[in-house]
């Protein structure tokens, strides 16, 4: 072969190697009911394989993900993915307003990418209180082999999904919401799936094995419906160095607080000496403290763990000086190999200013939640469908609510909670809290840069302490009582996103949004068409399909 041609053949290879598509990870899941007794009290728990918590993901950036669903309940069913935004296509986001359920005794095939994105995140059934019932696991997002991480390879990695947990049963749950009550206080604290202790207070088996000397990675994610939680490991010390999916700067903690829906990933050096010791998650901003152990053992251990655990901080203000301490690691690759922090956020004009305030009220005697007076109801044909097709007027009714929130006494509509924004739009979001209760809240679709905090009101004097340099990119935030937070995004990501409470009997009863991203250009550089699979419901069953993308 002459030298020509072979230049010419490893040129052919390199363009196969770029054009290739990325890996495929199939997965087969069945949704059935199943009992538990997480708390010591039978329970039926929604089961994915069996499993609860459900199956992990453990996949690589830009994988392409494919799960075919069955739902083996005897009720709707859907599936969402917090944290992955899903670029140019809402169509498998999962939530109410973008999917038509799953029903009984049916099947339906999410096909995704964690695009351009690497971090610990989870999956969660998103209809009704099913959240309450299990249907959840994590999913780990791995950086391509080409991709240096900003830390050496741990020696292993384990996940801990944390959350509160309610012995009722889900539909139990959604009964005392519909009749215009709350949830109340939970049953107890979790850590993937247990207590950490039998009825006659016996430590379970260990959950995470480690050797003296070596370094582990603990993915924790809080997946519970209402309580933020202190994450803390008995006798030894938290090196941050990932959260919602971005690297952050390697600050060292003794405890991290982690608020509902968000995920932290933290280095733990097995420097103590051989033994047991606790993984602990307690209750924070609640008279009541609940804790949750899990039993951290060495290789070859005897010594059980002490029973004094490391206390938890109190109060809110020093939960808020943790935040302030978080900062971006702007040297760091992510999913691409530029450095994170090559996104200039803070030199960019912001277009729009919107603020949300939450409110908690009764409508008709019956308990409501709502955002700037709008209490959001879920429509029979998801919004995303009817928008596509062109059939909103019959649905829904876009920008009820203003940029600004109305007047504390000002009445509560509860109708669907539609809002628009300009496709490729720098937006500044400021959540106002007038309540006494902690708030989070998640975006679908996106991340965005939560710039500031602070007690009070917000003005536009609070610009001034902004963080326009390294604030951690992120999905989720949390809103402390009687204050503020500001976030900024460009809204980039055509489709129809939801921006919700994570606290789930608000989210339930109202405190949500749809934001509506149109790209004038209606073509596929922007957004995805509906996918052949697609679940039609509602007004759109038997309508024509608009003219495709392209």
């Amino acid at each position: 072969m002459s030298r020509a041609a072979a230049v010419v053949l490893s040129v052919v290879a390199v363009l196969a190697l770029v054009s290739a598509e990325d890996p495929y990870l199939y997965f087969t899941w069945e949704v059935t009911y199943g009992t538990i007794a997480p708390l010591g009290v039978p329970q039926r728990a929604i089961l994915i394989n069996g499993q609860f918590p459900g199956p992990e993901i453990n996949c690589t950036s830009n994988n392409n993900i494919v799960i075919n669903v069955y739902n083996y309940l005897d009720e709707p069913f859907l599936l969402s993915w917090n944290g992955i935004q899903h670029r140019k296509n809402s169509w498998q986001d999962g939530m109410q307003g973008t999917n038509c359920p799953i029903l009984p005794g049916q099947n339906f095939t999410y096909h995704w990418q964690p695009k351009d994105q690497i971090g610990s995140f989870f999956y969660f059934p998103s209809l009704g209180m099913h959240k309450a019932a299990g249907g959840f696991g994590s999913l780990r997002v791995h950086s391509r082999l080409l991709i240096p991480v900003p830390f050496d390879p741990p020696a292993d990695e384990f996940t801990a999904l944390i959350g509160d947990w309610y012995t009722k049963d889900h539909a139990v749950l959604a009964r005392l919401l519909e009749a215009g009550r709350s949830i109340g206080r939970p049953a107890g604290i979790l850590i993937n799936g247990k207590s950490g202790k039998d009825a006659a207070g016996k430590d379970d088996p260990p959950l995470f094995t480690v050797e003296a000397g070596k370094i582990y990675r603990f993915r924790v994610c809080n997946v519970g419906l209402k309580t933020s939680l202190n994450f803390r490991v008995q006798g030894h010390t938290l090196k941050l160095v990932e959260m919602d999916g971005s690297h952050t700067v390697q600050n060292t903690y003794d405890s991290l607080d982690v608020h509902v829906g968000q995920c932290y990933s933290v280095l733990v050096t097995a420097d103590q000496a051989v033994g047991d010791y606790y993984v602990v998650a307690s209750t924070r901003f609640v008279k009541q403290v609940q804790t949750a152990t899990a039993v951290l053992r060495y290789v070859g251990s005897t010594a059980p763990p002490s029973a004094v655990l490391p206390e938890a901080p109190s109060g809110w203000a020093w939960s808020l000086n943790q935040w302030r301490s978080f900062r971006w690691n702007l040297t760091a690759s992510a999913a691409r190999p530029n450095p994170q922090g090559s996104y200039h956020y803070g030199s960019i004009n912001i277009t729009r200013t919107i603020k949300l305030a939450n409110s908690r009220t009764r409508v008709d005697g019956k308990l409501r939640f709502a955002l700037n007076g709008v209490s959001h109801v879920n429509t029979d044909t998801p919004v995303k469908l009817a928008e596509y097709f062109n059939v909103s007027d019959g649905v829904f009714k876009y920008n009820l609510i203003g940029d600004v929130p109305p007047a504390a006494d000002a009445a509560v509509t509860i109708a669907p909670n539609i809002i628009t924004a300009e496709f490729r739009t720098f937006i500044e979001i400021v959540f106002e809290n007038p309540e006494k209760s902690i708030q989070s809240y998640h975006l679908d679709g996106y991340s965005f840069f939560p710039v500031g905090m602070g007690p009070g009101k917000w003005t536009p004097e609070s610009r001034k302490a902004y963080n326009l340099l390294d604030a951690v990119s992120r999905h989720t935030i949390q809103v402390y009582p009687r204050s503020w937070t500001a976030i900024m995004l460009t809204f980039d990501n055509a489709g129809m996103w939801n921006l919700r409470s994570e606290i789930w009997e608000r989210h339930y009863l109202g405190q949500q949004l749809y934001v509506s991203v149109l790209s004038p250009a209606r073509s596929l550089r922007d957004e995805y068409n509906m996918p052949d699979n697609a679940i039609r419901c509602g007004a759109v069953v038997s309508l024509p399909l608009p003219p495709s993308y392209v």
